[in-house]
């Protein structure tokens, strides 16, 4: 199939004013000005539409916290256990939920999505499609992360049942201690596969989901607000030589200048919400552009359903106001957040070999009068 005359902004590369995108068996085959479309194939005509990659939304809970059902569909937070890296988000998804159908219509082709900041370590996400019915197909990468959190989630969970943890010191001290104890498990098991002397280490669950981790095979995504919360989060990856994000980064405009010291990267968001909590008191919609500013990589994110994921745009064009660069805040929700995710080898810009997710728009995404024309995901037109 052959999507002609678009004004394609790939994000990665030039843009081309009046252009063609040829897609074969769910992926780009090639682009480029008209004048070297292929003669042949079935055509889509964009009609002068802008063709942009299709948005990420790099932390999110779509599927898990059920939209309007109350709690029989909310499979957001496992509340009995503070450490529960074994569970997994491909087994609790709902690809069914309305809000998918919702993402897909406002551009939102790819999600990180998984469980919730209850507990220190929460679990395993899913980075998905936002269009079909069977989750184990809209799968680009299992696991997407490792959710970890810091900050009062943890400690009001658990401190209103008089439970460990009950301050920030013991959720960090849980953490470490079950990413020790994933360290001893790996060693033992590599030894009993070189020496027949020693015994491997009875299956656990919880330490065999954390040696990916610890092998930095799958990255951890730390939920932090606070600014102490994000130097935990980088005092503890550093300790075990973590592959590793700040989720939200609140307070990240603090201390942007040690963020960007450290290496550190930063999904930003929700940023169009209320300061519900004491570790949002320092919320500023300018957090992006001060970390930007700083040479921070980042994402911006909408926490689905903290804010619905449909305005992820919006939450990109608003950081712009605030001062982000225009560019910097596309990127943000397209190759940027990919990167952050982990998928840019299949999404996050338009180019030969990528996933055809393809999002049409009557103008630039972050104008007040813009609308979806036309939404492809792997090359097949969704509902908008």
């Amino acid at each position: 199939m052959l999507i002609v005359n678009a004004q394609i902004l790939p994000v990665v590369g030039e843009e081309i004013a009046q252009g063609f995108l040829q897609i074969e068996n769910g992926k780009i085959v090639s682009l480029g000005p008209m004048a070297q479309a292929p003669a042949d194939g079935e055509r889509y005509d964009a009609a002068g539409a802008l063709a942009l990659p299709g948005f990420i939304d790099a932390h999110c809970h779509l599927g898990v916290c059920g939209d309007g059902l109350g709690i029989e569909s909310d499979e957001c937070n496992e509340m009995s256990d503070p450490v529960t890296p074994q569970l997994r988000a491909i087994d609790g998804v709902n690809p069914m939920d309305r809000c998918f159908a919702e993402a897909a219509a406002a551009g939102v082709t790819c999600v990180l999505t998984g469980p919730g900041s209850a507990n220190a370590i929460g679990g395993q996400f899913i980075a998905m499609k936002t269009a079909g019915r069977r989750i184990d197909d809209l799968c680009v990468r299992f696991p997407g992360c490792m959710k970890f959190a810091l900050g009062e989630n943890p400690k009001m969970t658990y401190g209103e049942k008089r439970e460990t943890p009950m301050t920030r010191m013991a959720t960090a001290a849980l953490i470490r201690e079950e990413l020790y104890k994933a360290r001893e498990y790996m060693d033992k098991r590599a030894r009993a596969e070189t020496d027949p002397d020693a015994d491997a280490p009875d299956y656990d669950a919880k330490l065999e989901a954390l040696v990916p981790v610890l092998r930095r095979e799958v990255p951890a995504h730390f939920h932090a607000h606070r600014a102490d919360d994000m130097l935990t989060a980088i005092r503890i990856a550093r300790e075990f030589d973590l592959d590793y994000v700040l989720v939200h980064g609140t307070e990240g405009h603090l201390i942007a200048d040690i963020l960007a010291a450290e290496g550190a990267r930063v999904i930003c968001g929700p940023l169009l919400t209320d300061r519900s909590k004491p570790e949002l008191s320092h919320q500023t919609i300018e957090n992006p552009a001060r970390l930007a500013r700083a040479g921070i990589p980042l994402a911006i994110c909408t926490d689905h359903p903290e804010l619905p994921i449909q305005y992820l745009p919006l939450s990109a064009a608003m950081a712009v106001r605030a001062g982000l660069d225009k560019t910097a805040a596309l990127r943000a929700i397209t190759i940027d957040a990919a990167r952050l995710a982990g998928v840019a080898d299949r999404v996050g810009s338009l180019e030969a070999g990528k996933d055809a997710d393809v999002v049409l728009c009557s103008a630039h995404p972050f104008s007040m009068d813009c609308t979806i024309q036309a939404v492809f995901i792997d090359g097949k037109q969704t509902g908008v």
